[in-house]
């Protein structure tokens, strides 16, 4: 164990046994990360919970008595997240999630493991809220294959099913929120979000690694289809 460059400590993982380096780089920067030691103090599930509250911080997304959902949860942070500021703790708000993963029970979260994909997922997280929603989040990753296209094409299958997804659900005024990567969204999916949104733009918490290619779609103002043209911003 040594000393990084700020004078924290740093660990290094050993090479050997039948540990890839791949696998050791990730392990040696889990260990070393300081968003998921503090996610451990705080009693997060992930990482992942200091990136919304980063984004929620700054542009007012969660509020005592919406109604979310949270689309590819586990293993919860963003669950955990909304659930303490909408207060579906006390019944005040409503958070619903999926995840093709099982995820543990959290309070105030209604979770069902399930492929976000499969064709009756839908129509079970509309029973699920049982009304519109106020926010839809997608934390959604594809499994990748390493071949750049290829992965490109999956990550923007998954934002247009959640963002297709979000506009059936959505009350006026909502808002959705979605992982994407590379540049950000698709020019024909902001095209498509722009008909539908009033402001749509792409942030980049703190907690997102920097050398990661990851951003945050975020659509605020929900207008419905027949709705004017919003504004692209960032």
């Amino acid at each position: 164990m040594a000393k990084d460059k700020t004078g924290r400590l740093h660990v290094t993982v050993r090479s050997g046994g039948n540990r890839k380096l791949s696998s050791k780089l990730w392990l040696e920067r889990q260990l070393n990360d300081p968003y998921v030691l503090r996610a451990k103090r705080e009693g997060y599930r992930s990482r992942a919970a200091f990136k919304l509250k980063e984004i929620d911080d700054k542009y007012r997304l969660l509020k005592p008595g919406m109604a979310v959902i949270d689309l590819g949860a586990a293993p919860g942070g963003w669950s955990q997240i909304a659930a303490r500021r909408v207060g579906a703790v006390d019944g005040t708000g409503r958070v619903v999630a999926i995840d093709l993963l099982d995820m543990g029970e959290i309070p105030g979260v209604d979770f069902v493991q399930m492929d976000f994909l499969d064709t009756d997922a839908p129509k079970k997280l509309r029973e699920m809220l049982g009304g519109g929603a106020d926010i839809v989040m997608s934390d959604m990753a594809a499994n990748t294959t390493g071949h750049r296209k290829t992965d490109q094409l999956r990550i923007v299958g998954l934002v247009e099913a959640a963002a297709d997804f979000a506009c059936e659900v959505l009350k006026p005024g909502g808002a959705f929120l979605a992982k994407v990567f590379q540049s950000g969204a698709d020019a024909t999916l902001l095209a498509q979000l722009k008909k539908s949104f009033a402001t749509i733009r792409h942030v980049k918490p703190a907690a997102s690694r920097q050398e990661s290619a990851e951003r945050y779609l975020l659509a605020t103002g929900f207008l419905r289809s027949h709705a004017k043209h919003g504004v692209i911003e960032g």
